[in-house]
C-alpha cells in the first residue's frame, strides 16, 4: 500500500472516523460505533473498505489498524524523490506536478479546480491537435497515467480540453508544445 493508497482510502469521512476510533485503542464493532460517532452500518462498510485494501486485519469481531502501513508508505515516500520539474514552469505548476505526479503517473486526483486542471493541461499533451481518437484509444491513453480514465475523460471534456462527439473525441484545447 502506498501513501496515494492510504490517502484515498482516508479521504471518506466514516473512514478516517474508524481509523481515528481504531488509533485510540477500539477495535470491536460495538466500540467502533461508540467512538467514531457512527451507525453499525457506517462502520461495517468503512472497514470493508479498510480490510479490503490492506489497512485493517479482521480476527472475529475484532479489527486491527495495520498501523506499520502508514510507516512504510511513508519511507516510501522520502525514499521516492520526486520527478524533476522544469525549472522554467510556473512556481505552482511545478509544485502541483511534483505533488500529484511520480513516475509519469497521477498518485491522485485533486480535489481543487485549479489543480486539477493544471493536471489536465498536462494530459491533454498526450494528444495530437486535429486528431480523432475512439474512446478505447483515449482510456488507454490516459491510462498509462491515472487509472479512473472516465474521470479524466469527463474531466477534458468539462475543461472544454477535448471534444466529444458519437464515441469519438479530438483534442481542442491546452497548450500546444513544439517537439
Amino acid at each position: 500500500m502506498n501513501a496515494g493508497d492510504i490517502v484515498g482510502l482516508l479521504a471518506d469521512p466514516d473512514r478516517r472516523r474508524v481509523v481515528a476510533a481504531m488509533i485510540l485503542g477500539a477495535s470491536t464493532t460495538a466500540d467502533l460505533q461508540r467512538d467514531a460517532g457512527l451507525d453499525l452500518r457506517a462502520v461495517v462498510t468503512a472497514l470493508h473498505r479498510l480490510e479490503e485494501r490492506g489497512l485493517v486485519v479482521r480476527d472475529g469481531d475484532r479489527a486491527y489498524l495495520l498501523e506499520e502501513a502508514f510507516t512504510v508508505a511513508a519511507r516510501a515516500v522520502a525514499d521516492h524523490p520526486s520527478e524533476p520539474v522544469d525549472e522554467r514552469l510556473d512556481p505552482e505548476i511545478a509544485h502541483v506536478m511534483r505533488t500529484f505526479v511520480r513516475d509519469g503517473r497521477i498518485t491522485q486526483i485533486p480535489m481543487q479546480h485549479k489543480k486539477r486542471r493544471i493536471l489536465l493541461d498536462w494530459l491533454v499533451q498526450d494528444f495530437e491537435p486535429g486528431e480523432k481518437y475512439s474512446e478505447k484509444m483515449v482510456n488507454l491513453i490516459l491510462g498509462q497515467r491515472h487509472a479512473d480514465t472516465a474521470a479524466l475523460r469527463r474531466g477534458l471534456v468539462d475543461e472544454q480540453l477535448m471534444a466529444r462527439e458519437q464515441g469519438v473525441y479530438w483534442r481542442i484545447g491546452g497548450e500546444v508544445v513544439p517537439d
